[in-house]
């Protein structure tokens, strides 16, 4: 069996070492750069789609009870995985054994594009995505097939099942990152089951870390799916709503076969794969409240709407942003955009081909930061664009 130990031996450390955080969304050529590190003081970060509230006091409550009455317990691997698991079915209606964590989504990404594809059998992606499959699959040689958006900047559902046919692995990034837009819930039910009748091989993971904050009143997980179908994952994240970026815990929920390939893949024995703060962490916020989610996702839609409406009224169209990030059309280099910015205090995200010369992503902070980060943007957009 090709476990992640065989894996390191048989190519060796360099590779098999490029596991990093999403949160920062480095591309496949930046994560083997010096990272971002913390944020300066008095910076706004609008750049790597994070909830700004953080995690919230049960979350830390969890994390202070994980170091145990001697603050020794971290000094032990441990089995906080099996609760942890089992508090992700119940609030998601499977089986535990439909379940598998990662170190956030990221891992979960990456273990899908090494199981699923393979130099005859492709990853397929919308341009622009999320890059973590695409740029692994290229890192091992594994082709990857890209899939333009439609004007919109939405998934072109049509196009996207042709290009899956005899595909390894398809990516579908649902919001999608960084454009923010949704495709609903019985259309993407239709697509899943169009890619099972025409190419029955063909793996689909479905990127739902931005679950959450969509309010389309067509939405729905598709983690039933999932669960029926072995050829369908489901990855879910606690780095975006649930405000655990910088803890790193994300887990994939499919049908029982899949996640056993998964898990052996990852974690071998399982008990000692992952980081004992964030699993309790990870506890407290699947336990809490449903209320919690709700509130993000009412303060997130607050803030979009403001800052929507912001770039609408200079009339620099956004995207359809149903995510806690917006892709907004600026007329101009994102580059300069972002420097200009990054010199008056606030950091917007990096560039996203082929619109980097038009297009910036803005993640959403508070409001309070909106309002500031806004009075910033019309100070930079006065001044007349320069080339990149």
């Amino acid at each position: 069996m090709l476990t992640r130990r065989t894996f390191v031996q048989t190519v060796g450390t360099g590779v098999a070492a490029y596991i990093g955080a999403r949160g920062r969304e480095n591309s496949l050529w930046s994560a083997f750069e010096p990272t971002l590190g913390a944020v300066a003081p008095g910076m706004l970060c609008l750049s790597s789609n994070e909830n700004p509230l953080g995690p919230g006091t049960k979350v830390l409550d969890g994390i202070k009870a994980a170091f145990g009455p001697s603050g020794a317990r971290p000094g032990r691997y441990d089995g906080t995985q099996r609760p942890l698991i089992e508090a992700i079915a119940k609030k998601n209606g499977v089986k535990p054994e439909n379940v598998v964590l990662g170190c956030g989504s990221t891992q979960i990404l990456r273990s899908c594009t090494h199981l699923f594809t393979a130099k005859d059998k492709a990853l397929v992606g919308t341009i622009p995505t999320y890059e973590e499959c695409a740029g692994y699959a290229e890192m091992m040689g594994h082709p990857v097939r890209p899939v333009a958006l439609d004007a919109d900047f939405k998934i072109d559902l049509g196009k996207f099942a042709d290009a899956a046919k005899g595909a390894g692995l398809v990516f579908y990034c649902n919001p999608n990152n960084p454009t923010a837009t949704y495709v609903g819930a019985r259309a993407t039910r239709d697509f899943l089951a169009k890619i099972t009748k025409d190419s029955p091989d063909t793996y689909v993971l479905v990127d739902e870390a931005y679950y959450d904050y969509v309010t389309d009143p067509d939405h729905d997980t598709h983690i039933p799916v999932a669960i029926d179908n072995p050829h369908v994952i489901v990855a879910r994240t606690f780095s975006k709503a649930y405000g655990m970026a910088g803890l790193r815990m994300g887990y994939a929920v499919g049908h029982a076969d899949t996640i056993k390939k998964m898990a052996e893949w990852d974690a071998g024995s399982g008990t000692s794969s992952l980081n004992v703060l964030a699993m309790h962490a990870g506890l407290a916020a699947i336990q809490q409240d449903a209320s919690f989610i709700t509130a993000e996702r009412a303060r997130n839609k607050e803030v979009r709407d403001f800052t929507m409406k912001w770039f609408a009224d200079r009339n620099m169209k956004p995207t359809d942003s149903q995510a806690n990030f917006m892709f907004v059309n600026i007329g101009r280099p994102a580059k300069a955009f972002r420097e200009a910015c990054k010199a008056k205090g606030v950091l917007v995200a990096r560039d996203f081909p082929p619109f980097e010369k038009t297009h910036c992503r803005i993640s959403y902070g508070t409001m309070d930061e909106m309002k500031k980060a806004v009075a910033v943007f019309g100070e930079v957009l006065t001044k007349k664009a320069t080339a990149a």
